[in-house]
C-alpha cells in the first residue's frame, strides 16, 4: 500500500468532505492496487473525471508535467500521500483542477518551462498546493484578512457556525496527516450557491483566473485555530501563539 495512507485520520474534521471516498481509494489500496489503479477505480463512484491516473514513469522524460495532463488527459501519479490526496481533489474538484492545469498548460505553452516558473505559475502552484475554501459573513473574513486574531477567534467566534472552509491544496491536506498548530492555508473567499462539493467546485473553476491571482486575494489562516477542529484551541491561550498568528506587519 502507498505509503503514509495507514497514518490517516478519516475521523479529523478537515477530511470530512472527501473521507468516505479517501476510504474507498485506501480499500482498494489494501487489496494490493497501486494508487493510480485504485484511484481510476473509484471513479464510477463520482462520474466522469477529466483525467485518468497513470504511473509517475508514464510522464516522458523532457516533458513538463503540466503539459503532459493537458494534452494526454493522463496524472502521472507516485506512490505516497502527496499523489493520493491530489487524486482526491480531481475527484472531489474536478473543473477547478482542470481549470488550474488549463491554465498552467497555457502559461508553458507561452513562455516555456524555466529554472522560474514566473508569478502566474507560481500563484497556480501555491493555489494547487496550499489553498482552502472559505464562505463566511463579511465581518469574520475582514478579520481574517487583518489578522485581527482575537476578532476571528475569539470576539466573532460564533460567526464559524455561519461559515464553511473546505480544504483542497493537496499538500495542505498532506501536512495535515500529522498535525503541527504552525500549518497555515492561504484561504479564498468564495460565494458558491450551496456548501456541497460540487457547486463549490463549479464557482472556483469559474472564477479562477490570472487576473484574479495576481490580486493576491488570500488570507492566512492557521487551521488548527478553526473552532471545532482541534481540541487544544479551546484553551485561553492557544491564540496567543505569536509565532503562529502573526499580527499584521
Amino acid at each position: 500500500m502507498a505509503p503514509g495512507l495507514a497514518q490517516i485520520d478519516w475521523q479529523a474534521p478537515w477530511l470530512a468532505p472527501v473521507a468516505a471516498l479517501g476510504q474507498q481509494v485506501v480499500a482498494h489500496c489494501q487489496t494490493g492496487l497501486l494508487l493510480p489503479q485504485a484511484l481510476n477505480a473509484c471513479a464510477a463512484t463520482v462520474g466522469a473525471l477529466p483525467v485518468r491516473f497513470v504511473p509517475q514513469s508514464a510522464l516522458p522524460v523532457g516533458e513538463a508535467y503540466e503539459s503532459y495532463i493537458f494534452h494526454s488527459k493522463q496524472c502521472p501519479t507516485r506512490e505516497g500521500l502527496h499523489d493520493f490526496f491530489n487524486g482526491l481533489m480531481w475527484h472531489s474538484f474536478p473543473h477547478t483542477k482542470a481549470r488550474l492545469n488549463q491554465l498552467q498548460a497555457a502559461q508553458i505553452a507561452a513562455d516555456g518551462v524555466g529554472q522560474v516558473r514566473g508569478p502566474v505559475r507560481d500563484a497556480l502552484t501555491l493555489f494547487d498546493e496550499n489553498v482552502a475554501f472559505l464562505r463566511a459573513p463579511a465581518p469574520l473574513w475582514e478579520a481574517l484578512l487583518a489578522k485581527r486574531w482575537s476578532v476571528v477567534f475569539t470576539e466573532l467566534r460564533p460567526l464559524w457556525a455561519q461559515s464553511h472552509l473546505a480544504l483542497f491544496g493537496h499538500a495542505l491536506l498532506e501536512k495535515l496527516v500529522l498535525p503541527r498548530k504552525t500549518i497555515t492555508a492561504h484561504v479564498l473567499l468564495v460565494h458558491p450557491a450551496t456548501d456541497t462539493l460540487a457547486d463549490l467546485d463549479a464557482w472556483v473553476a469559474a472564477a479562477l483566473s490570472p487576473d484574479q491571482l495576481a490580486a493576491k486575494p488570500f488570507a492566512n489562516l492557521p487551521v488548527l485555530g478553526v473552532p471545532g477542529w482541534w481540541p487544544a484551541n479551546e484553551a485561553p491561550g492557544f491564540y496567543l501563539d505569536p509565532a503562529v498568528f502573526r499580527l499584521p506587519k
